[in-house]
């Protein structure tokens, strides 16, 4: 259990389809390290892909929120969206590219099929800001960024941002 390094946009474990987990054995560990890497850089949410591991996991905690103050910390493991209905857009943030918001249309309301913390099969509908964050994290276990639903002029306002993440991350 400790926090890990974000990796950011041009890594490329950014941009790979995760895989999915085939072996629960060592996922409490993975699943700690997430929580606790999203805790230390105030996100909503962490996919395993952010911290360069490749699986299909990611973690969310929204309970922060005074909405959502009922809603407790939550783990999704092999997801995948069913369906999704009607649309909402927000600014959204991540923590592979700080900094940098884009607003971006999401499904409102989604089914999602996942595997569960007690490894326990799950399809359930989410909506509002839980839908969204869903949606970006699962985004991310699909190798999808947030600057995938840029306009050209939000590349242009945020290009000096990303050639330098990008130089970063080149080896």
């Amino acid at each position: 259990m400790a926090v890990q390094e974000v990796v950011t946009y041009g890594h490329k474990a950014l941009r790979e389809v995760c895989t999915d987990i085939t072996d629960f054995s060592n996922v409490d560990d993975l699943i700690n390290n997430l929580f606790d890497t999203m805790y230390e850089f105030d996100g909503l949410g962490l996919a395993s892909n952010q911290i360069g591991i490749n699986k299909r996991m990611f973690v969310i905690d929204i309970s922060h929120i005074s909405e959502y103050r009922d809603t407790s910390p939550m783990v999704f493991m092999n997801g995948k969206i069913e369906k999704g209905s009607g649309s909402c857009v927000d600014s959204e943030g991540c923590l592979s590219l700080p900094e940098i918001r884009i607003n971006i249309e999401r499904f409102d309301t989604i089914t999602y099929s996942y595997i569960d913390e007690n490894l326990e099969k799950c399809t359930k509908e989410f909506s509002g800001l839980l839908a969204t964050v869903i949606q970006h994290e699962n985004d991310h276990l699909d190798g999808k960024l947030i600057t995938d639903y840029a306009t050209p002029a939000d590349l242009l306002k945020y290009d000096k941002a990303l050639k330098l993440m990008k130089s970063n991350n080149v080896r």
